[in-house]
Parts: C-alpha cells; sequence; structure tokens
C-alpha cells in the first residue's frame, strides 16, 4: 500500500493517494506508518491541521522511529513553524545519530535563519554519515555564497550536479548561485529543468518569468505567468497587473488590457494598474472606453484618489474638467488632493477668487499646506509686499515642523531679497541653512594631488564611453542632468537611496588616495564591479557624481582610460547665492557661507588647473545663461558633447537671474572675497 500511495503522490494524484491512505488506516489502526503516509498525503492536499492530528497519531504509535520525527519537521517547516521542525530534527538525530536527512535539514534550517557556523557543524556531521553525498554541495554552496565567495559556491554545486543532474535541491541552489552572479540565462535554464522534474511546482513559473523579463524578453515573461494566471489561487491582482505590464513593455497594448482590466477589478484603487490602463487606453484610441470604466469603478469606489486621478488624467475636454474636480471634493471632502487639483485648475485660468477659497480650505486641512500657503502668499504679495512678508514672519513664530520651518525661512529670504533688504535675506537663508545641516552629510575633504600624475593607459578598442558628470552646488548642474536623463546611459542613483558604494561615492576614497592606502585600481575596480546592479554593465555611462577631486585622476589615467569629465560652473559668487537661497542637489551640509566660499575655491581651483594643464579630457558647460530655459539646457550639452539629445519638458524652477550676486557685496563681502580670485581664473570679471 506504501508504495502505491507514494506512486500517486509522485503523479500528483493526490486524490488517489489520499483515497489510499484513508483505507490503510483504517484497516490497520495501529500501524504507525499508515498513518505517517495519511499525514503525507494530506499535506499534499493542503489539510495541515489534519496532517498534523494523523502524524501525531504516528508518532504516539512509534515514539522511537526517527523517520517519524524526520517526517514532523519536514510538515513543520512546511506550516513554517521553523521552530518546532529544529525540535522534531534534533529529537531525530538523537533516535539515530546517522540520520542524514536530520542533520542535512538541520543544516538547512540554520541557513535559512543566517547562523553560517551551525549550517557548517551540522553539513560536516552529515558529512559523516555519508562522505560525499551530493546533497552536502547544497548547504556548502549557499554558505560560501552568502560569505561572498560565488565561484567556489558553484564550482561545488556543479560538482555536485554531476552525480545528481536531476536533484531538485542542487538544482535550486545552483539557479541561485547563477542568481547571485546575476547570470539570468543560466539561472533561467536550471529553473526550466526544475520545473521539467516537477511539473507542479507552480510557483517557479513567477521566477523564471522574472529572470526571461531581466534578459529583455517581456512578452515572454509573460507567457511564462499563464499557469499561475489560470488557477484561481495564484491569480492575484497584483499578478494581472505585472502580466499587463509584462505585455505593455512588450508594445502589446491589445493584450495587456484585458490583463489589466481583471487587475483593477480586484484592486480598484492600485495607482500602478491605472497608470498602465491610461496609458493603454490612450495607445489604442480607447479613451471613451477607458472614461466609461472609471465612471464604473467610482459609482462604488468613490473615495479612490488613484480612480479619480486617472480620470481627470484622461479627460480630453477641459470644459469638464471643473466639474470632475467638484466631484471629486465632494467625494472626498476631507482629503487635500482634490482641492489641490481645482486650485491647479483656478490658477491656471486665472480665478483669483475661487483660487483664494480653494487655497483657504486646504489651509483648514493642513494648516502648514504648501501650495496654498505659496498661493496666499502671491496674491498678497501682489498688493502689499510687506503684508506678505508679515504672514511668512507670523507663520515662522507658529512653526516647529524643521520642513516647514527651512520652506518658511527659504520664503522669508526670498521677500526680503525682492524688498531690497539683503543682510535680512542672509540671515533666513543662514537660518534655513542651519537647519538643513542636521539632515545633510558635511562637505568633502580636499585631497593632496601629488607631484606627477600617472600616465594614461591606452583605451581598448572596445570599451565602453564613460562620462562624468559633475557641479558644484550652485552651479546648476541638476538642469544639464536633467538634459542627460533622456538617456539610457545616464545614471542619478548617487543622488537616491540605493546609492552604489563606491569609491566615487564616499570621502574614503579622497584620504586613501592622498595617502596611499588605497589605489587607484582599487577604486576603479569596486566601481566596475558596482554596474551590473546599476543597468550599466554593457552600456556607454554618464555618472553624475556627488562630489570631485583631482586625486581621482591616480585612479582614472592609468585605469580608466576611456572614460571623461563634464564640469558645471557658472559665476561662483552666483552659485554660493543660489546653494545658500535654494540649497542644491547635492545634499551638503552649508556650516557658514564663508566656509561653503572656501570649499567652492578650492574645488574650482582644481578643475581650473585640470582644465587648463590639460591632466583629463574634460568639457566645460556653462550655465550663467541657461535658468530655467530647456532648450538653452540642451543646447549647452549639445554642444559640449557634439550630441543630438532633445530638450526636455523642465529643467526646474527659475531662480535669480545671472549677475545677481552684485547686489549681495556688502552683506557677502568676506565670502565673495574669497571667491573673487577663482571667478576671475574662470573667466568672470572681478565686478
Amino acid at each position: 500500500m506504501q508504495d502505491k500511495i507514494i506512486e500517486a503522490l509522485r503523479r500528483n494524484a493526490v486524490e488517489e493517494a489520499l483515497t489510499q491512505a484513508r483505507e490503510w488506516a483504517a484497516s490497520q489502526p495501529a500501524d504507525a506508518q499508515a498513518h505517517r503516509w495519511l499525514a503525507q498525503a494530506l499535506q499534499q492536499s493542503g489539510e495541515h491541521a489534519a496532517a498534523m492530528e494523523s502524524l501525531d497519531r504516528a508518532i504516539d504509535l512509534a515514539p522511537e522511529d526517527a523517520s517519524l520525527q524526520m517526517a514532523l519537521a519536514s510538515l513543520l517547516i512546511g506550516g513554517r513553524q521553523l521552530e518546532g521542525a529544529r525540535s522534531a530534527l534534533t529529537k531525530a538525530s538523537e533516535l539515530n545519530p546517522n540520520q542524514f536527512d536530520a542533520y542535512i535539514m538541520g543544516a538547512q534550517l540554520a541557513l535559512g535563519r543566517g547562523d553560517l557556523d551551525e549550517a557548517e557543524r551540522l553539513n560536516r556531521m552529515a558529512g559523516r554519515v555519508a562522505p560525499g553525498h551530493p546533497q552536502l554541495a547544497v548547504v556548502d554552496s549557499m554558505v560560501a555564497l552568502r560569505r561572498g565567495d560565488a565561484p567556489r559556491a558553484l564550482q561545488l554545486v556543479s560538482a555536485a550536479l554531476q552525480q545528481a543532474p536531476d536533484d531538485s535541491q542542487l538544482l535550486y541552489a545552483a539557479g541561485f548561485i547563477y542568481m547571485g552572479n546575476q547570470h539570468w540565462a543560466f539561472a533561467e535554464q536550471i529553473f526550466r529543468r526544475v520545473v521539467e522534474n516537477v511539473p507542479g511546482n507552480k510557483k517557479l513559473h513567477g521566477l523564471i518569468s522574472d529572470l526571461v523579463a531581466r534578459q529583455g524578453r517581456p512578452a515572454e515573461a509573460a507567457d511564462q505567468l499563464i499557469p499561475l494566471l489560470d488557477d484561481p489561487q495564484t491569480a492575484t491582482a497584483a499578478l494581472w497587473r505585472h502580466a499587463g505590464l509584462l505585455r505593455l513593455s512588450a508594445g502589446q497594448a491589445e493584450q495587456a488590457l484585458p490583463l489589466l482590466r481583471n487587475a483593477l477589478a480586484g484592486k480598484p484603487d492600485d495607482e500602478r494598474t491605472l497608470q498602465a490602463l491610461v496609458q493603454v487606453w490612450r495607445q489604442l484610441g480607447l479613451e471613451d472606453n477607458g472614461r466609461d470604466m472609471l465612471e464604473a469603478a467610482l459609482a462604488t469606489s468613490s473615495g479612490a484618489a488613484a480612480l479619480w486621478m486617472a480620470r481627470v488624467t484622461l479627460e480630453q475636454d477641459p470644459d469638464v474638467l471643473p466639474t470632475l474636480a467638484a466631484r471629486w471634493v465632494a467625494a472626498m471632502p476631507q482629503s487635500v488632493l482634490p482641492l489641490e487639483f481645482m486650485l491647479s485648475l483656478q490658477q491656471r485660468v486665472g480665478d483669483a477668487v475661487e483660487a483664494d477659497a480653494s487655497a483657504a480650505r486646504l489651509l483648514a486641512l493642513e494648516p502648514s499646506h504648501r501650495g496654498a500657503r505659496l498661493h496666499l502668499l502671491n496674491a498678497m504679495a501682489a498688493q502689499d509686499p510687506a503684508s506678505a512678508l508679515g504672514q511668512v514672519e507670523e507663520w515662522l513664530r507658529s512653526e516647529d515642523d524643521p520642513a516647514n520651518r527651512c520652506f518658511l525661512l527659504g520664503l522669508s529670504g526670498l521677500g526680503h531679497d525682492r524688498a531690497g533688504d539683503t543682510n535680512a535675506a542672509i540671515a533666513a537663508w543662514t537660518d534655513m541653512q542651519q537647519v538643513l545641516a542636521q539632515v545633510r552629510v558635511p562637505l568633502p575633504p580636499i585631497g593632496s594631488s601629488p607631484a606627477h600624475w600617472p600616465a594614461f593607459a591606452e583605451r581598448a578598442g572596445t570599451a565602453s564611453r564613460v562620462t562624468f558628470l559633475w557641479g558644484p552646488p550652485g552651479s546648476g548642474v541638476e538642469r544639464i542632468a536633467a538634459v542627460l536623463e533622456a538617456t539610457n546611459e545616464f545614471r542619478a542613483d548617487r543622488f537616491g537611496p540605493n546609492a552604489p558604494q563606491d569609491g566615487f561615492q564616499t570621502y574614503a576614497a579622497i584620504e586613501g588616495l592622498s595617502d596611499g592606502s588605497i589605489t587607484g585600481e582599487q577604486v576603479v575596480a569596486h566601481w566596475r564591479a558596482a554596474l551590473p546592479a546599476r543597468g550599466a554593465a554593457d552600456l556607454d555611462i554618464f555618472d553624475w557624481l556627488p562630489w570631485w577631486d583631482n586625486v581621482l585622476l591616480l585612479a582614472l589615467r592609468p585605469h580608466l582610460p576611456e572614460s571623461r569629465l563634464l564640469i558645471v560652473v557658472r559665476d561662483p559668487r552666483d552659485m554660493l547665492l543660489e546653494w545658500m537661497a535654494f540649497g542644491t542637489a547635492t545634499p551638503f551640509a552649508m556650516p557658514s557661507a564663508q566656509a561653503a566660499a572656501e570649499y567652492l575655491a578650492n574645488a574650482l581651483d582644481q578643475v581650473a588647473s585640470l582644465v587648463e594643464f590639460e591632466w583629463f579630457p574634460a568639457r566645460v558647460i556653462r550655465t550663467d545663461a541657461v535658468g530655467n530655459d530647456p532648450q538653452a539646457a540642451a543646447a549647452a550639452v549639445n554642444g559640449a558633447l557634439q550630441a543630438g539629445i532633445p530638450a526636455p519638458a523642465s529643467v526646474g524652477p527659475a531662480y535669480f537671474s545671472p549677475g545677481h550676486w552684485r547686489q549681495y557685496t556688502q552683506a557677502l563681502a568676506e565670502p565673495f572675497a574669497v571667491l573673487s580670485p577663482v571667478a576671475m581664473r574662470l573667466g568672470y570679471p572681478a565686478d
């Protein structure tokens, strides 16, 4: 009977196995193995509690049977009861010190909780029971991978697969090792072999789909999800959305539409689904159909902000938008989102009275709402600038939130600037910078340049072009970055939460290269090692750097000869003023205007020397006349790179016009005195 049950389970004929096991347990109620295999069949049918009850009965009948403890451990692992599984494995080992599977499973549990030493210990004990067993490589390879030795991990599991080429656990290990090395194609093939061996393992279809998508085959990745979408147990709204996004990425908008509709039916307020649907409706010219579908959804989910956003986005008639906005406000009267939309419409058409009313309602809901405060101040400033400034000062007296204080201090400075009170403007911006300094990083150190630079290495003909972009605070470098964002090669991840931790990110490289504790070869090697995770392993790259120091030439000249530097500058005195008033894309703290001026002077002197003495291939972009004009920004980039990058829709808000620093010659006399020499060196007038 046992063999028949095992054979049925292997065929995934669970009902057949369950019938046979129940008959066996009923006919021989004192047979522990009958209850053990009934538990196995119940587990495979998803009846976890009944399986536990049956296995407990088996253990009561044969408490000294180590194999029953192993079965219990397996059942507990399936139910995520890992501590109980550990106890069962320990019991199995005590009952039978030669229980190979107990040691192996215990090692795998230790691996799962990150206890690598314990995993190795238990694996060694398993090796004493069965030396050379292929299963030993599963744990050893995973331990090696966790410790960063991917080549050894792959070597171990590959050798074991020579002995047991169809072992599912070994194949799993090999697949995850390939994934750890970002060898997506190899990992895909390995997991396809697992599916061939275990056709009922549907969960792997999702993993294979992800691996296929990573290789740039979204349509095939979507095909891989079909078995999961056909099963009501796995066809979640998130999976429908994922499949739809893959079809959309593959340019298959018609196939994406029903998938995304199913996703919306399961979760009508999902923002990503709605954004994709709006895109599909527009591509297929089905805006009317989309509006009807959204109206139907709003009839039952009027409090879903994402639905309203999609509805107003899809509306083509501007005369309908005010009515939509009013409906949205009525449906969500305690939300700021519809009022923000209403305010933007009223500002666009110049309806000052209604816009003032909307701003007032926003402030009633959210007293520190920035958009509403700014609208109110602009309205007041048009009539009486002094009253607007007074309102800012009144808000400041009762504002404790650091972010809101920074916003108001910035407005206060701008108000004083418009009034011509430069000393008061500097005082407000200084206070703002002191608040910001609490959440910003210190200024970079300045490295020591050597007496002689290392020679340039010869560039390989097949090497990708590397362009480093850098501009000091206040230079307007973010406007140039906005142009470069149109290219696939541009990377701005150094300014986000997942910045690469290489030598171009950490200040340690400046000191290490200066004193010789870090070699240039190491810096470049770490930079290259981070490229695959940044999606730039085989591409030309524009790498936007948060800081620059000429000491990096110790790494770039001999080890990255295919690189060049794009330097963004403007009049250094305008840089300092813009940094003070508007902050910077680089999250540097400004300890004081004087310290900031000294940093700018040192940094700009370095790049001036680099350009003058041709120490490194470099292009200089001057942003003095760029302002917030996208066309001017694109022209500046294309002129420097001899490229044809299109202008973006926006490069950011307007700040001060060139030469505005001259209004601050008294308020910032000492900092400007520090900057004047390097300004003239860069070609700007002394005054």
